[in-house]
């Protein structure tokens, strides 16, 4: 394992509300990554030197995963393109052998923390919403993801804990996990993203950033002047109006990993097939027809094409300096 001795390794720490990097203030502008080729539902790294490439290009500096990277070539290869990756843990699913319930988790940590790519440790994603995963109780989810934040910090002094919460965390949620440095929040709230700040600000002085928003290319239905079907034009715009408003408040907002690098024809009916629809509820701040098409969330398509909102975002991230 290529790993630099811990001297080496760049320092990641907080000041107040700021997240540094070598003592300098660093403004995340980045991607959520997760590359599953067409007839799969499993991640594949297998487009990794082409992606670094387009996302170098776009002024992307963060690559945000939701599992494990086991893998120091892939690792490697984010470093010398110059990025960082906040790496995501998941709490209990058997599949993951690094998950928070079976205690792995602090093994990977261990045999990575010392290479230079990594940024900060994400406990969960949105776990909020799903009290059923935890006996109905989300007391028992912050309990566990504070007292593996505890561990973390025990085993690496040169990372923050972070997590990925759906929207404002409440008052319970930040009562009872003190050990997460920075938080992070998916927020969907149309084109209003920066409304999160003046709350967060009332009830946290730590750091924050979005760990997800943005706009898919697919409207279910016509709405705000949009026509129905597929539109990269309404992704686009909706993207330079959320990432103008997210970089105007960076004393509050550490910054973005925008909802995602490629579209992900896994998520809804056939993994072979560009299907309209997806997971999440109609009725969210998806712009504009508050409906989430899954499978149509990429700045690139599955042939890493460029949709018109890459140029939005290379134009916005190139021009945002730390």
């Amino acid at each position: 394992m290529s790993c630099q001795s811990e001297s080496q390794v760049d320092k990641v720490s907080i000041v107040e509300r700021q997240l540094l990097l070598n003592e300098e203030p660093y403004l995340i502008k980045g991607i959520c990554y997760h590359p599953v080729p067409i007839g799969s539902s499993a991640r594949s790294f297998e487009t990794i030197d082409k992606d670094l490439s387009l996302m170098v290009e776009a002024g992307i500096n963060t690559i945000r995963v939701y599992s494990p990277i086991d893998d120091v070539s892939v690792l490697d290869k984010i470093d010398t393109a110059g990025l960082k990756v906040i790496i995501g843990f998941g709490y209990s699913d058997p599949k993951d052998k690094f998950n928070i319930q079976s205690g792995n988790f602090i093994n990977y940590i261990n045999s990575y923390k010392n290479h230079n790519a990594i940024l900060m440790w994400e406990l969960g994603n949105e776990y909020n919403y799903h009290p059923e995963w935890f006996d109905g109780d989300l007391k028992n989810w912050y309990k566990a993801m504070n007292d593996a934040a505890a561990i973390i910090h025990e085993n690496d002094m040169n990372h923050p804990v972070t997590t990925a919460h759906g929207d404002l965390p409440n008052n319970e949620a930040l009562s009872l996990s003190p050990n997460i440095d920075v938080w992070g929040m998916n927020v969907y709230r149309m084109v209003e993203p920066q409304t999160i700040f003046s709350e967060w600000k009332a009830i946290s002085s730590k750091p924050m950033y979005l760990s997800e928003t943005g706009a898919d290319s697919y409207m279910a239905k016509s709405a705000n002047g949009y026509a129905q079907g597929e539109n990269q034009k309404a992704q686009a715009d909706a993207n330079k109006i959320i990432l103008e408003k997210i970089f105007n408040d960076k004393e509050i907002c550490s910054g973005v990993t925008l909802f995602q690098f490629t579209d992900g024809w896994w998520k809804a009916g056939k993994n072979d097939v560009h299907d309209v629809g997806g997971w999440a509820p109609e009725g969210s701040g998806v712009p504009y027809d508050r409906i989430p098409n899954e499978e149509y969330w990429g700045i690139v398509d599955m042939d890493r094409n460029k949709k018109k909102t890459f140029d939005v975002v290379k134009q916005r991230y190139k021009s945002s300096n730390n």
